[in-house]
């Protein structure tokens, strides 16, 4: 046998082993988003409270000792949509970067997270709202919160391109990037909770894009 044919039969050895391990990789990838999915229906039309791990399992036609080889809890499992969310939030932030204006993209993407809250109200309730998720990354080896750290990151930069182009003057960019954060995530929770209807607003199925207005008629002047 020469030289080339071994590096021949060396090559095909290889392809098959890649291949093998890529379809492997693929198979694991399929089989946790099968589990994130059960998991989220069930969150949905159960609640969080009353799914269990075993009701996932069945959900997917699998056993439960699966489920675990992925997850080592709800917890995780929470986890996992929780960034899920926060990535596809994330995503229409990064979106909104081609808007060159900062102010105008600060107001863009309030609308954004309206939006996206309204139209995804349980995956925002685990986002926000259910303290499975940080419990499970405060007792994980995980080093942060970086879906978090990078939609947060989004807001601030523009706060502070804002600022470089005159806005906001002697205000400091994290805490008012907090404090922009909190207005329209607690407008948010209080529609999503309903506690809206029960104020007798004169447009209570309006209030909160009428209120999220009133907002940016304030910032227009900072």
């Amino acid at each position: 046998m020469n030289v080339v044919q071994k590096i021949y039969i060396y090559l095909q050895k290889n392809i098959i082993f890649m291949s093998t391990a890529e379809r492997k990789a693929r198979e694991k990838e399929a089989l946790k988003s099968l589990i994130l999915k059960g998991a989220k229906k069930l969150f949905l039309e159960r609640g969080i409270e009353q799914t269990t791990i075993r009701n996932i399992a069945d959900e997917i036609d699998y056993s439960v000792g699966t489920v675990y080889v992925y997850f080592k809890d709800k917890n995780a499992i929470l986890h996992d949509l929780h960034s899920i969310g926060f990535q596809e939030l994330g995503g229409y932030f990064k979106e909104l970067f081609a808007i060159e204006d900062p102010m105008e993209r600060l107001m863009k993407m309030g609308f954004t997270y309206i939006k996206f809250a309204m139209e995804n109200s349980e995956m925002y309730d685990l986002m926000f709202n259910v303290k499975a998720p940080m419990e499970f990354l405060e007792s994980s080896e995980k080093e942060g919160w970086n879906e978090g750290v990078d939609t947060f990151g989004a807001l601030k930069t523009t706060v502070e391109n804002c600022m470089s182009k005159g806005h906001f003057k002697g205000h400091l960019s994290e805490p008012l990037s907090f404090m922009i954060w909190s207005l329209v995530h607690g407008m948010c929770c209080l529609e999503i909770r309903q506690r809206t209807k029960g104020v007798k607003f004169a447009n209570p199925d309006t209030i909160l894009f009428d209120g999220y207005n009133e907002y940016l008629k304030i910032i227009r002047k900072l």
